[in-house]
């Protein structure tokens, strides 16, 4: 993973002392707060429905163990609500009532604390963090050279990429180098702090697109040309929320040491043309769509005057790609056993090769490697009782004593919002399941129903409209047969509790968007939405398939939708279709009819 320099570990410590300062003349009174909301929001610090939230940068997902073992310190030392404050919260939250599962267990909210949340941009989010508390916090992420910088505000957020970065076999090239070379440049950029709206990039370096990048502001894809010179194919105007885009491709073939100079003509167009009067109409989305052809001239028009009048003055020269790509070098994996840990290796690898599980294991949680001696390995986050992506201090620590004793101390957080280890041996596959699932985290699910994406919702989050969590909680109560997962097979399952969609709702095959009817809580139902993955095909968002439903129609649902595709489905080559095969086949009708069917009376929802 990325080795930060002096520079790097310096810029960070500052700025701690930075915020510390601004957070101390604050406290004192000598900073008031409208003063110091945009100090703190420029440093990951939000104010929810209930308490403070802390938003983490983990660039492109890379994420050490000293990293995760000093997030796990945070999650049990300072993700703790005072006592006033969470009674205030859990009176709130008890006014909104269970979300009651037919036929099963009513889903109570828990509002949980001590822990850390996953998001779907690889970032860490905990919301509990005491404000008076901040710096402290602070300064122990820059121990370890973590920060809280650009996750928020109308700037370049966060850098992303595919969690397979630098080790994926069907890589044209690592996109790591050109996600840090963007980060460098973008951190703090004096153009940019200020744009009409937050702003998302992501890299892709693999010939199948596991970065989703047609839902990016810019979604770059590595390529080669026919000459075999290496450059990217640019998308610009990606987007969800009220109004889901995919973004329009606006240069086929992009020579990568232009890259900076083009980002620059894109933000720079939006910067200077993009709406600040209303919030829902100011992302680039909104721009693209309204100019068409008329915005990708401007862009050249400005590109051709950074190089050609300007000089190309953010022109990546060789030198400075091979610096910064000189830091991303794979580690070394010395393997040595004594006679000892050979007999228990050998007991292991025997109990594990008999047990069906681990069979299961190795299908859905472990990926194939550049390297033919190593594998990718997928840790689950997901399981009943806990919300999807959240993770508590044991937890944190299980997985940083996982990446150190099986991953060269590296793990990737992934879109997903699990954990990947992918530095692991082949050989040390037994031992990492057996250890893994001593920790929880080795659930055969990834890729299936329960592998869910959801936001925190209206439990946290003081813009959503209704709570994701326990509509989460109840699906994934209702599927706990494994068996009857891998039969359903690969689904994605995507729950947001607002239109902002940080759930990516509208990119799931199945989407569940929160909405406020009359200001009660019910669900919008999205099918055949598609992130651009292999399994997906081309990025596209999901139709709606009527009027919303009531929180205890939802697992009925999706339920009713499920079985319609078992129904539907056919054996292609002796495997069943896929559950988005057999919708793009049949179409949105017999599943439309299935969901619509599944209400309930108002006596019934009553």
């Amino acid at each position: 993973m990325y080795q930060y320099t002096e520079f790097d570990k310096q810029f960070v410590r500052s700025r701690a002392a930075q915020y510390r300062d601004q957070l101390e003349r604050n406290l004192a009174g000598k900073l008031a707060d409208d003063e110091f909301r945009p100090l703190r929001l420029q440093n990951g610090w939000y104010i929810q429905r209930y308490a403070p939230m802390l938003r983490v940068a983990v660039p492109y997902g890379e994420i050490s163990s000293a990293q995760l073992r000093v997030l796990a310190t945070i999650a049990r030392d300072y993700d703790q609500p005072d006592a006033a404050l969470l009674r205030d919260a859990q009176l709130k939250q008890l006014s909104l009532g269970e979300v009651p599962v037919p036929g099963g267990t009513p889903v109570a909210t828990h509002l949980k604390y001590g822990y850390g949340h996953f998001t779907t941009r690889t970032n860490v989010q905990f919301n509990w963090i005491p404000l008076a508390r901040s710096a402290e916090v602070m300064e122990l992420l820059a121990s370890v050279h973590m920060h809280g910088i650009q996750t928020s505000g109308n700037c370049i957020r966060n850098i992303t990429s595919d969690e397979l970065a630098g080790i994926a076999p069907d890589e044209v090239a690592d996109p790591r180098p050109f996600c840090e070379i963007l980060r460098q440049w973008s951190t703090l950029h004096p153009e940019f702090s200020f744009l009409p709206r937050k702003f998302k990039i992501a890299i892709n370096g693999a010939r199948e697109d596991r970065a989703a990048l047609g839902w990016y502001d810019i979604g770059a894809q590595l390529v080669r040309n026919a000459a075999g010179e290496l450059g990217f194919r640019v998308q610009v105007g990606g987007g969800m929320g009220r109004t889901p885009i995919i973004g329009s491709v606006v240069r086929e073939f992009l020579p990568w040491d232009q890259l900076l100079n083009y980002v620059t003509a894109v933000i720079r167009v939006y910067n200077r043309y993009g709406r600040r009067d209303n919030v829902w109409k100011a992302r680039i989305k909104i721009l693209v769509k309204a100019e068409g052809q008329r915005y990708i001239d401007q862009v050249e028009e400005e590109f051709r005057n950074i190089v050609d009048i300007d000089g190309a003055p953010h022109t990546i020269t060789q030198a400075e790609f091979d610096r910064v790509a000189a830091s991303f070098v794979a580690p070394s994996l010395q393997r040595s056993r004594t006679a000892a840990q050979q007999q228990v290796h050998a007991i292991v690898r025997a109990d594990a090769e008999a047990d069906p599980a681990y069979g299961r294991w190795l299908q859905r949680n472990v990926a194939p490697h550049r390297n033919p001696e190593l594998r990718a390995v997928t840790l689950s986050f997901k399981r009943l009782g806990q919300a999807p992506g959240d993770a508590d201090a044991s937890q944190l620590e299980a997985a940083a004593e996982l990446a150190e004793r099986f991953s060269a101390g590296e793990a990737r957080v992934t879109h997903h919002q699990n954990l990947l280890l992918p530095w692991v041996h082949q050989d040390d596959l037994p031992e990492l399941w057996a250890a893994a699932r001593k920790a929880g985290l080795a659930r055969a699910n990834i890729g299936l129903l329960t592998d869910m994406i959801a936001c925190p919702g209206g439990d946290f989050c003081s813009l959503a409209n209704a709570r994701s969590i326990p509509i989460a909680e109840a699906i994934t109560q209702r599927y706990q047969d494994l068996d009857e997962e891998w039969d359903i097979g690969e689904i994605d399952l995507n729950i947001s509790g607002c239109i902002n969609s940080c759930g990516h709702h509208h990119s799931g095959h199945i989407g569940i968007l929160g909405v406020d009817k009359d200001g009660k809580e019910w669900y919008q139902v999205t099918l055949g939405g598609a992130d651009g993955s292999h399994l997906s095909g081309t990025a596209t968002p999901g139709k709606v398939v009527g009027p919303s439903f009531s929180a205890a129609e939802v697992p009925e649902v999706i339920e009713a939708v499920l079985d319609t595709y078992r129904r539907q489905r056919v054996s292609v080559d002796g495997r069943s279709e896929t559950f988005i095969a057999t919708f793009k086949r049949v179409g949105i009708e017999p599943f439309k009819a299935a969901a619509n069917a599944a209400r309930f009376t108002e006596k019934e929802v009553a």
